[in-house]
């Protein structure tokens, strides 16, 4: 295979983007460079074992700077390479899936971990959850402020617990017992999550007085969030899901991703992760619907997730959505400007995209 400049470009773009962020990017971005340093080709459909997301809702190609695209494509390619290395090794589907969503939580690009959406009193709230589906075990917490990498979390509670989900204070009680790594509450908050609260709240002041401006219209920022979907070589699927939630939303609000069923879901037949407005993906079950679509209507992964999405945007919610099948078949459909995305397949081939070109 020919080595990709693009990909190395891309990493010292991440690298400088990175530097105003947090200095502990430094280490991630080397170890970044190593991993990149592969042969990247398109994804072949029937064939991927593992897929990911970066959250729907992203900004309109214009507003997204090249510095920017290129430093998110970098950071999804450090994640899929990540997870198709545990895949290769003959590890599990839960470790791949634990493995990706752990990096781009690592990452200040990306709504989940370092770097999410800040709540309405300016706090870091964040959620998480991780299923197996030959088991159907199934682990979340909602709620955190100190746990580094919620998703870990999460996992713990399905391995290391009798629960399937644990909430704020007791959540982190039970992280510390386990040994899951804590950090102070500063640790998530960036520049540029402060200033889309400002935005946000000046926005909600302005629909308050009845502007409807086009900046004013929309009730909620940045609905991304992160995911991943693996099939391991024992055909077995595993999906995880991470977030900080809306912008400016009530403290203590609960979207779809810590919800089993609603955000993530994976039996022996389908994996599903979603990112987008979490309240609706809630009423519909929309996780849980895929793959009983699949299922009971011998509905294909496609289908299933394109309709499941179309209902969600006919009661007036929008997003995206991840599925894997147990044959290597992706779904990644989306109605919003894009969704940052990217799979891979058994040979190791990666495909990343943001929008529909």
């Amino acid at each position: 295979y020919k080595t990709s400049l693009r990909v190395a470009m891309a990493t010292t773009t991440t690298l400088i983007w990175s530097d105003n962020q947090h200095r502990s990017a430094s280490m991630h971005i080397v170890v970044a460079f190593l991993i990149l340093w592969l042969p990247v080709a398109p994804a072949v459909a029937g064939d991927v074992v593992l897929v990911i997301h970066g959250g729907a809702g992203v900004a309109p190609r214009a507003e997204l700077s090249r510095q920017k695209e290129a430093a998110v494509r970098a950071e999804l390619e450090v994640a899929l390479r990540a997870g198709f290395g545990v895949l290769s090794k003959g590890g599990s589907a839960v470790d791949a899936v634990s493995a990706c969503v752990v990096l781009l939580e690592d990452s200040p690009l990306f709504n989940a971990g370092r770097g999410a959406a800040l709540n309405a009193l300016g706090q870091a709230e964040l959620d998480a959850s991780i299923m197996e589906g030959h088991t159907l075990r199934a682990g979340a917490v909602a709620g955190l402020h100190r746990v580094k990498n919620p998703v870990l979390l999460a996992r713990a509670v399905m391995e290391q617990s009798p629960h399937v989900m644990l909430a704020g204070d007791g959540a982190e009680v039970f992280g510390r017992s386990v040994g899951i790594r804590m950090v102070d509450p500063a640790y998530f908050i960036t520049e540029e999550r402060r200033r889309d609260l400002a935005l946000e709240q000046q926005q909600e002041k302005a629909r308050k007085i009845g502007k409807k401006t086009a900046a004013a219209v929309l009730p909620r920022m940045h609905i991304g969030t992160v995911g991943a979907v693996a099939l391991d070589g024992k055909g077995r699927l595993a999906a995880a899901t991470s977030t900080g939630g809306l912008t400016n939303k009530r403290y203590g609000r609960v979207g779809d991703s810590p919800i089993i069923g609603a955000g993530t879901y994976a039996d022996e037949h389908c994996g599903v992760s979603a990112t987008g407005w979490g309240e609706f993906f809630i009423r519909v079950g929309a996780a849980r619907d895929i793959c009983a679509r699949m299922r009971y209507r011998n509905d294909s992964v496609s289908k299933a997730a394109g309709d499941v999405l179309d209902g969600i945007g006919k009661l007036g919610g929008d997003g995206g959505i991840i599925a894997l099948d147990d044959h290597g078949n992706v779904a990644m459909p989306y109605d919003t400007q894009g969704m940052y995305r990217g799979t891979v397949t058994r040979e190791g081939k990666i495909q990343i995209a943001i929008y529909r070109d």
